[in-house]
């Protein structure tokens, strides 16, 4: 039970834990962080499980488990926050938000009884679209009145649960090689991703979601 993959599972757990204080705090810019910390343990706990070829139910479920509060139960309460601060009609409106929440844990379930996503995924990943949710108070800044208002974010909160669910093929960033030949587009999508990052920081995540989205239906179509 107590492994190094295990352990990088629990941190990305505490990680979440931290940036859900941040969040009913009312930061959601340190939120951020946060979410990006639990995606950075998230990543190397698997990768640490494949390296020393330990995999038994109690990492899997923990996994699922500290996924949902980081990618599930968090991205849910940064867009109840953002329902809150908007021109919502009525005041029950922002739990809406929580529709995130649900279809993460949905997405969560599915990923771990889909045979066909042991390699890459079908729908998009929970890792993604909180990163995608945590951009918008940074969006915000530059356009208030479109995050600012409740249509916008329900319509944000609809797409995103559908992708999370949906058939979508979508790459992972495991790697079995890295020759260049074999993960050219995985490649060009990490480094692209990494200029915009350095460019706009959180800012250029709506466009790296495209640019993820739209290079794995081209990854698929050519293989």
């Amino acid at each position: 039970m107590l492994n190094l993959p295990n352990a990088l599972t629990c941190a990305n757990l505490f990680s979440g834990c931290i940036g859900i204080v941040f969040c009913f705090n009312g930061d959601l810019k340190s939120a951020a962080y946060f979410v990006i910390l639990s995606g950075i343990f998230d990543f190397f706990d698997g990768m640490a499980a494949r390296a020393l070829k330990i995999k038994n139910s109690i990492g899997k479920d923990l996994d699922s488990l500290a996924d949902v509060v980081s990618f599930g139960f968090l991205p849910g309460a940064i867009m109840f926050h953002l329902f809150k601060a908007s021109d919502a009609p009525h005041q029950y409106l922002p739990y809406f938000a929580f529709i995130i929440t649900l279809f993460s844990a949905l997405r969560l379930a599915k990923f771990n009884n889909d045979t066909r996503q042991t390699v890459d995924f079908i729908g998009l990943n929970t890792p993604m679209n909180t990163l995608f949710i945590v951009s918008l108070p940074y969006v915000a800044d530059y356009h208030p009145q479109v995050i600012g208002n409740w249509i916008v974010l329900a319509a944000i909160s609809v797409v995103c649960s559908y992708l999370l669910i949906s058939e979508i093929k979508i790459f992972s960033l495991k790697f079995s090689n890295f020759r260049w030949s074999e993960n050219k587009i995985k490649f060009v999508f990490m480094i692209l991703s990494i200029a915009l990052f350095a460019w706009q920081q959180f800012v250029a995540i709506p466009i790296i979601l495209l640019l993820y989205i739209g290079l794995s239906f081209v990854y698929f179509r050519n293989n």
